[in-house]
């Protein structure tokens, strides 16, 4: 075998070569075609080979790629940072531009405890989060994270963030069901502020749905804006986890304006340059900078390619394409339409739990019993089956955590917001045929065990 030198996920996995990429297919170098249904990594919103994107990245090379943020500023960068305040929820927002989201969530951590150290109250030093979340693979972020699988075996390093239950309706944590447990999932913040101390808290993290953790769940109806108000009452600042849900990909700009919640902080990336360049952000408030505006006057973060001319130029021109092609309005159309074929596919699978989700952020969950919403066992692998499946027939899905635990089985389905009526046809025929197969592979071997 050939001495490889790049580390991939899977060490001894042979990955096809991709060779270039149209709308919302890929083609390896083979020739063989894949339909994208979760935009690589939930990032790629505006499908693959955009001319207006491509056009962009050359003018702006032609006049330059890289200055030092210690050195200069530029105009590219400029017009995003007031771009995305223009685009978010409230409009008055700085931005610190990083190069990937768990960068954005981290920062946003930093700023969120200098916020309080400007303060005067240096004791305001921890950020909490939900026990089911996932907020990057750095390690800040990832102590924030409550991703059971991508902690285990860095737990000695981290720090124990992960304290609220999450707003979990299909599997609730505290056996409630909705509108009747008037929100106890959001009271749990509450009950977690106590137990610290809010004197020790600077800020609280969520994602307005959660993604990878737990598969699109989205929070009953109320649930942010009684988060917001116990974050106020107790003086934490809320951040808003937007690098899956921002930029177009559930119908909105951003996720947080289905619950009409202006968070104090925000993370982006995936969508903000729709997988065209490394690029994210972390957007502050002006409620948040004003003491270290009086005070420092300067943010304790940064990186080399921070506020990158030629990324903040590309993400630019991803901005205007979805304003001009009206694709926040194209992904609630069309998740409403996918999202109405999972359910009928769901109506005739019994593997099928849940399906759910918001615009182009959707989702299924797997089970063993339906009406226990008993999960697979760990061992039999139901999510890296259907998706190895999809994948040979040329559909490319994105896996999630399922249940509680973490241990459960979801896939998410993300295409691009220009996929066509008919490619989502496509897509459920191949999706139908993967899951029908698995679960004739392994419903027989699972009920042998019960």
């Amino acid at each position: 075998m050939k001495r490889e030198h790049l580390i991939k996920p899977v060490l001894d996995y042979h990955y096809p070569t991709i060779q270039y990429g149209k709308g919302v297919f890929l083609y390896d170098d083979q020739g063989k075609a894949y339909i994208d249904a979760s935009s690589g990594a939930v990032t790629a919103g505006i499908g693959h080979g955009v001319q207006e994107i491509i056009d962009a990245m050359l003018e702006q090379a032609n006049k330059i790629s890289f200055v030092y943020r210690s050195q200069f500023t530029s105009e590219p960068a400029e017009k995003l940072a007031k771009k995305l305040s223009d685009l978010a929820p409230g409009n008055d927002y700085w931005s610190f531009f990083v190069n990937s989201g768990s960068e954005a969530t981290e920062t946003a951590m930093k700023i969120a405890i200098q916020h309080w150290q400007e303060k005067g109250r240096q004791g305001k030093n921890k950020v909490i989060s939900r026990r089911m979340s996932y907020h990057g693979i750095t390690m800040g972020a990832l102590s924030m994270s409550g991703h059971v699988l991508r902690r285990k075996r860095f737990i000695p390093l981290l720090e124990d963030f992960p304290v609220v239950v999450p707003p979990y309706c299909y599997r609730c944590p505290l056996n409630k069901k909705y509108p009747e447990c008037k929100l106890a999932c959001a009271d749990d913040l509450e009950t977690a502020i106590k137990r610290i101390g809010a004197e020790h808290i600077a800020a609280f993290i969520a994602e307005p749905i959660i993604g990878a953790a737990g598969g699109a769940i989205v929070p009953p109806e109320g649930y942010y804006k009684k988060i917001k108000e116990i974050c106020e009452r107790n003086e934490i600042l809320f951040i808003a986890d937007e690098v899956m849900t921002g930029i177009a990909r559930t119908g909105a700009m951003f996720g947080m304006q289905h619950f009409g919640v202006e968070p104090d902080l925000m993370a982006l990336g995936k969508g903000m340059s729709a997988g065209y360049t490394p690029m994210a952000a972390t957007l502050v408030k002006d409620h948040v900078m004003e003491p270290i505006l009086h005070g420092s006057k300067s943010i304790m973060s940064g990186h080399t390619y921070s506020a990158n001319p030629q990324s903040a130029a590309v993400s630019l021109a991803v901005l205007a394409y979805i304003e001009k092609h009206q694709l926040a309005q194209a992904a609630e159309v069309k998740g409403s339409y996918l999202l109405a074929r999972m359910r009928q596919m769901a109506e005739q699978i019994e593997i099928i739990g849940d399906v759910r989700g918001q615009g182009l952020l959707l989702a299924m969950e797997f089970v063993s019993d339906r009406t226990d919403k008993r999960p697979f066992s760990s061992g039999v692998g139901v999510t890296s089956r259907i998706i190895d499946k999809a994948f040979r027939k040329g559909l490319l899905i994105y896996p999630a955590a399922g249940a509680l635990d973490g241990v459960g089985d979801a896939i998410i389905l993300a295409p691009p917001f220009v996929i066509a009526e008919e490619e989502i046809d496509l897509l459920v025929r191949i999706l139908e045929e993967s899951v029908r197969e698995v679960m004739h592979e392994v419903i027989g071997s699972e009920l042998e065990e019960i």
